[in-house]
């Protein structure tokens, strides 16, 4: 009996912050996003462990994306495949796609919107070597940009009508890296396993066709920095302008910075080199920490302290923009 008054006082209180932020929306000209229920959304993917590809956890979390882009009207499509990891191992991937946008928009250029939902299954960056072999929770490491576009995807599912079509990708296996604990000999590409296939693939079919792409990656921080990645730069500079001009023009340029990083190896790149779609990569980048990264990536302490509703309602807004 308490659990089940539990589980109808939680379901009221999701429908509650709901009408809070579609209230809030209808009083505003800002781009309509609710960082209430990005955040909720994070909090689901914690709760179900750290998203360890071949782990319940994971399986659990890939069901539930599929489940809710559904919900929001999105057709989904399962890529499923096998990549080599750091060991030379095949891994299997499984990709998760929500096409948005109706019927006679399928021949119509699309924007590609991603983020990882895996979690890294080493702590490697931990001062104690013992604590390198825990898993890396990933509140902000993974669940922050899939939270925002979660979001996305509700607002788009709110929407009559859809003017440029959609995808919603959360690729798996991204964070699977050769760890910092490995001895033996270091293969190259070995992170960013599920955007290697889906671009892989894509370069065979070229269909559907995309505008341009954007990954979010680490967009929770309160102290979140995004500069203009270099890797964005060469291959997707005038969609990055554009985005980072959007940012400002909403008040957030501190946030989205002009200040730029060394090139970063993510979803993004693959995108760009092998699929030829211009790729935008918005990640937290810290110029204090000698890896260019927040002191807690990759480490146990990766949990929900480090998400803020206000970046991710900067971030949110900046997305919706886009669309």
């Amino acid at each position: 009996m308490k659990v089940e008054r539990l589980i109808i006082l939680g379901i009221l209180g999701f429908l509650g912050i709901l009408v809070s932020c579609n209230k809030q929306q209808a009083v505003t000209a800002r781009p309509s996003f609710c960082a209430d229920s990005a955040y909720v959304y994070i909090e689901k993917q914690m709760a179900f462990g750290p998203r360890v590809p071949n782990s319940a956890s994971h399986t659990q979390c890939a069901v539930w994306l599929i489940e809710q882009l559904r919900a929001f009207g999105a057709e989904v499509e399962l890529q499923k495949g096998f990549m080599p990891d750091y060991r030379g191992n095949n891994q299997q991937i499984f990709n998760i796609i929500g096409h948005f946008g109706a019927p006679e928009q399928a021949s119509r250029a699309r924007i590609l919107l991603g983020a990882h939902y895996d979690c890294r299954p080493w702590c490697d960056e931990e001062p104690n070597y013992e604590d390198r072999f825990y898993n890396v929770p990933g509140a902000n490491d993974g669940a922050s940009g899939v939270g925002v576009l979660l979001e996305v995807a509700r607002q788009l599912g709110m929407r009559n009508t859809i003017l440029t079509p959609v995808d919603i990708i959360f690729f798996d296996v991204e964070d699977m890296g050769t760890p910092r604990v490995y001895t033996g000999e270091e293969r190259e590409d070995t992170w960013c396993l599920g955007s290697q296939l889906w671009a892989a693939n894509y370069m065979h079919k070229r269909s559907p066709a995309y505008q341009y792409g954007l990954i979010l990656d680490m967009v929770g921080a309160p102290d979140a920095v995004f500069p203009l990645e270099m890797y964005s730069s060469q291959y997707a500079q005038n969609y990055q302008q554009k985005i980072w001009r959007s940012a400002e023009q909403l008040g957030y340029g501190a946030m989205f910075s002009n200040q730029r990083s060394y090139p970063i190896t993510d979803d993004h790149y693959y995108i760009n080199y092998i699929a030829g779609i211009p790729c935008v990569d918005v990640i937290h980048y810290d110029i204090r920490n000698a890896t260019g990264f927040p002191a807690w990536w990759h480490t146990r302490q990766d949990d929900m302290s480090n998400i803020s509703k206000q970046t991710l309602q900067a971030v949110g807004e900046v997305v919706m923009a886009q669309l």
